[in-house]
């Protein structure tokens, strides 16, 4: 930033046109985040993936039905691009094992599979409204054409995994969020009113806080999940799963509030407030909670690939989503069996995108956390 030096009082001011104090906290800390590298890729990455799972339908090769069990367990197909062809994939011809019945494929010298953008595919409905039959990325020919393109291949009923992993993201990442602002409300709402009252109020809720964390929480899932009925429809073990998940994780939110709380509540400004006839309320959500947010951010944004983990678990083994939902937890049940993975090692590509998503939300946190504490050195 350019200053001006005054010539008799010795002291740097800022020079005209540059001056800081014009700017709000929440451009500061747009400012210094700007700065944290991974934390701008980080959300570069978590922005395409929530892109590609809002609009699953077109970004998804083919629907997330469509099945060739000619195809079953096809490997992965490498993209290939020259100027007289275009953009193709090796074409590969199936041969089943008249002893085993296992499927194996072998590459067809010279035959070609055309690819291309924007082209007509299976029809779909976008977010269940709009009919359409457009992809962004598919095969160039004509609509249900059996001609074998699997980007990472294909599973036991001739489906795309990728095209499963892009409707399955929509989702697991889903999940994340409606649980975060649970957890968030629980989590602000208890803690604040827990560290800024004190006395008995203080007791009674961190006593219970104590309480639910001495559950283990694996197999307290397992065991609400059990006890959903079988009956339920799938969107309705969706939203059970992602409240019992808010439910066990809003503790470690409310414990930080807590405790920054206990520290500002005695600070002058927050004494100033309550002798000028400030409400509780107003103190505690105007003056003491900006306080601490960059204890909010980093909290939240770790306990987003928490829930995420948490619905991935609780599904592959079976007792969270069930199909027909799509969620990459779903999609790992494939992968239980050692002897299938061993043989097919493509089914763990869902493992690929859950990995970059918790990753992504660490670093996207830490650089957050970085940007909105005033007392960091960046």
């Amino acid at each position: 930033m350019k200053v001006e030096k005054a010539e008799h009082q010795g002291i740097e001011v800022p020079a005209e046109g540059n001056r800081t104090d014009v700017l709000s906290q929440w451009q500061l800390t747009a400012r210094r985040f700007c700065l944290h590298r991974l934390g701008v890729i980080s959300l570069f990455v978590l922005g395409l993936l929530y892109l590609l799972a809002i609009f699953a339908e077109f970004f998804a090769p083919v629907t997330r039905e469509f099945r060739d069990l000619d195809f079953i367990y096809h490997p992965p197909q490498s993209l290939n691009f020259n100027f007289s062809e275009g953009l193709y994939v090796q074409a590969y011809k199936a041969h089943t094992d008249p002893v085993t019945l296992s499927k194996s494929y072998t590459a067809i010298p010279g035959q070609h599979v055309p690819l291309g953008f924007f082209v007509r595919g299976e029809p779909y409905r976008l977010w269940g409204i709009l009919a359409c039959d457009r992809h962004f990325f598919g095969l160039d020919g004509k609509p249900g054409e059996s001609r074998s393109f699997y980007f990472l291949g294909a599973d036991k009923l001739g489906r795309d995994l990728f095209s499963r992993i892009i409707y399955g993201s929509r989702v697991s990442l889903s999940a994340g969020l409606v649980a975060i602002f649970i957890t968030f409300v629980l989590g602000l709402f208890f803690g604040g009113v827990s560290g800024y009252l004190g006395g008995w109020v203080d007791n009674l809720i961190q006593r219970s806080i104590e309480i639910i964390n001495s559950f283990p929480q694996l197999p307290l899932w397992l065991a609400i999940a059990a006890v959903m009925p079988g009956d339920w429809s799938s969107l309705r073990v969706y939203f059970a799963i992602t409240i019992v998940l808010s439910l066990l994780n809003w503790t470690g939110l409310a414990r930080v509030v807590r405790g920054k709380i206990l520290a500002l509540r005695e600070e002058d400004y927050a004494v100033a407030a309550r002798l000028l006839g400030a409400g509780h309320g107003r103190i505690i959500f105007r003056h003491l909670l900006p306080g601490v947010t960059s204890h909010i951010i980093v909290t939240l944004t770790l306990s987003v690939p928490v829930m995420i983990l948490g619905e991935t678990a609780l599904s592959f083994l079976g007792l969270g989503l069930r199909s027909p939902i799509v969620s990459w937890g779903v999609l790992l049940q494939d992968a239980m069996n050692l002897q299938v993975v061993a043989s097919y090692p493509w089914l763990l590509f869902p493992v690929i995108f859950i990995v970059l998503t918790v990753l992504a939300f660490n670093f996207l946190g830490d650089g957050l956390r970085d940007a909105a504490d005033p007392y960091s050195s960046r």
